[in-house]
């Protein structure tokens, strides 16, 4: 019953935000809150969901004061000649921009984390999507689908949280997938020049100077602090190296790196104050979005039923299929990790469906493989914090971006899956 009660909950969520029923901040509070009720947990709702709001704290204060970074950054100009370089490649072809937006995204993926990687992607192309009247559901569709894959690498969270759990080396999982994220890529690249050719088409190419354009809204900006460009870099780059490096925890490197940055750049009150105004709505919309998915997260796990819903699933195989254990485990996790976050589905059911494969003779590191390869749909969960960063940069709904991504993050798994069973990287 509890099992049949978080899928239910599951489906009414997504068909609320999808119809824009109801707003994703709204959702994620409301209907957990519903089928809590309907499931008797009445008297448990206030620790449950104290306890989702602590476990996400952390990530709340990080994304604040990296939001409020990185819009400094933005402010300074640090990233003027990057975006001006991309500009001036791409012009006024909207083929290239989508190109350009998989690139870029997949180069910034690199440090391994979401939060950098769409900052950086929105704040260099979407006044280009703006000026050029592209659709910007392709500048978010994009950056997700490179994210998604580039999440795979061992710095990046589920990699190493599979060969964690299942108590194996990291370069015994991850360097058989990397022929599996090469096609991932390629599918990635190919998606941008289907939805930048219909761009094409339907915009055709605008000869317009865009670099230009960026260097004279530079100059209108008394904010620009061209004079501490190498600071800012300097700045950004220890902070990035600290985040792969894990020196501080990622809410503390980003206070420090804020509260530097800010002094540095802007030690004129009137001046800071005109600064953390012009980003505060971008603050307080993905902030209140990550402590609603706290409520969220707080009663899927405080009622079991993320548990059960993983056991159910574990449950229907028939026994007949015990030997594709590696592939069900790869479909499987595109619906598990689009429920549930990286930390209970790889400390918690994967194990469990290792250690019932190894009754079918499947070595653990298959299990451990096929566990990640369900990311690009993981990066599409509500229940990511980066996500609603995404979609609030972006200025998109929710829930037209969760249907307009839906088919090509699938088509990623789906090249990916096929990929790993060529190269052996997982068996049947």
């Amino acid at each position: 019953m509890i099992s049949l009660l978080g899928f239910t909950m599951m489906a009414c969520f997504i068909f609320l935000i999808v119809t824009r029923k109801m707003s994703a901040l709204l959702a994620l509070i409301v209907v957990p809150l519903v089928f809590a009720l309907i499931g008797g947990f009445a008297k448990e709702l206030g620790p449950m969901i104290l306890e989702g709001l602590s476990s996400v704290a952390p990530t709340g204060i990080m994304l604040m004061f990296a939001v409020l970074y990185f819009g400094i950054m933005i402010e300074a100009g640090l990233f003027d000649p990057l975006i001006s370089k991309i500009l001036s490649i791409v012009k006024g072809d909207p083929l290239k921009v989508v190109f350009g937006t998989a690139i870029l995204a997949g180069l910034v993926a690199l440090d391994g984390d979401g939060t950098t990687t769409y900052i950086i992607t929105v704040s260099a192309l979407l006044l280009l999507y703006q000026r050029l009247g592209m659709n910007p559901l392709i500048l978010t569709c994009v950056s997700m689908m490179s994210f998604g894959v580039m999440n795979m690498l061992p710095w990046g969270g589920p990699t190493a949280r599979a060969a964690s759990a299942l108590k194996l080396d990291v370069n015994d999982v991850f360097l058989p997938l990397v022929p599996v994220m090469l096609g991932g890529m390629v599918w990635v690249l190919f998606t941008a020049y289907i939805l930048g050719k219909k761009e094409r088409k339907r915009l055709g190419v605008m000869n317009i100077d865009l670099s230009q354009h960026q260097q004279a809204a530079a100059l209108e900006s008394n904010l620009r602090r061209p004079h501490l460009t190498w600071f800012n870099a300097l700045l950004t780059i220890a902070l990035i190296v600290a985040l792969v490096l894990g020196i501080l925890p990622l809410p503390v490197l980003f206070v420090i790196a804020f509260s530097l940055a800010l002094l540095i750049n802007y030690p004129n009150l009137d001046i800071q104050k005109k600064v953390l105004g012009a980003h505060a709505d971008s603050v307080v919309i993905v902030v209140a979005l990550i402590f609603a998915s706290g409520v969220f997260t707080g009663i899927l796990s405080g009622t079991h039923m993320v548990d059960e819903m993983a056991n159910s699933l574990i449950a229907i195989i028939p026994e007949e299929l015990g030997g594709y254990f590696a592939l069900i485990t790869a479909i499987t996790s595109l619906p598990l990790t689009y429920v549930m976050a990286n930390d209970p589905y790889y400390f918690g059911v994967v194990p469990i469906i290792a250690q019932t494969a190894e009754a079918y003779g499947i070595d653990s590191v298959e299990i451990a493989r096929a566990s990640i390869l369900g990311q690009p749909i993981h990066a599409m969960s509500p229940l990511i914090a980066s996500t609603h960063l995404l979609v609030g940069m972006a200025k998109v709904d929710f829930g037209d971006h969760q249907k307009f991504i839906i088919k090509w993050a699938l088509g990623t798994c789906t090249v990916m899956i096929i990929v790993a069973l060529l190269t052996g990287a997982i068996s049947l």
